[in-house]
């Protein structure tokens, strides 16, 4: 045996006597091991993470776009908001279309999932959106302008992100291929 890999040897034996007494301490504390976490978390990156939600008609051919107040360069774009503490993504595009639009949709899948193009530490998620029920009317907040149900192949000038989402969403439910087969909501307004 060469020098080498006795060496090598007693440092992995030792590193491995550190992680052993460490699990020995975390058995006799176990409260520690979230105090142990949360130093822990101190030196991870933190994400802030928006969520826009796709909501095709019935025949895929357009889709549901609101004009946002705080968004000057391009202001009309899909619902959506940034995920609250602790909240599920889906849960997120259901509460934000409901808060911003009145609507009762459900997060049918995720669609996108990629970091931010503009903001350092940011997540854009986007989800494919159904209706609840078929009776709705829209109800605006103070945070939007106006809405509309714009067809795909005339679209404003809208985020990337959104773009691709609306793209994602007509592949999902099988528009770009060309099947006449989909499972798309069915808006009312």
């Amino acid at each position: 045996m060469d020098e080498t890999s006795v060496l090598s040897g007693t440092h992995q034996r030792q590193r491995s006597d550190i992680w052993l007494r460490l699990a020995r301490f975390l058995r006799l504390f176990p409260w520690s091991g979230g105090l142990i976490e949360q130093v822990f978390r101190l030196w991870q990156p933190r994400f802030t993470v928006g969520v826009v939600g796709v909501l095709l008609d019935q025949t895929g051919e357009r889709v549901f776009l609101v004009e946002h107040v705080f968004h000057t360069h391009k202001p009309w774009g899909l619902p959506g908001g940034w995920i609250d503490r602790r909240e599920e993504p889906a849960r997120t595009a259901e509460r934000e279309f409901l808060e911003e639009t009145g609507l009762r949709v459900r997060a049918i899948r995720p669609l996108i999932v990629r970091l931010g193009d503009r903001r350092r530490g940011h997540m854009d998620l986007v989800y494919l959106m159904a209706f609840e029920n078929s009776e709705q009317s829209v109800q605006l907040s103070r945070e939007l302008v106006s809405y509309r149900w714009t067809p795909c192949d005339a679209l404003p000038p809208l985020a990337d992100f959104h773009l691709a989402g609306i793209r994602a969403a007509r592949e999902a439910v099988g528009i770009m291929s060309g099947t006449a087969q989909r499972q798309a909501p069915t808006p009312t307004t």
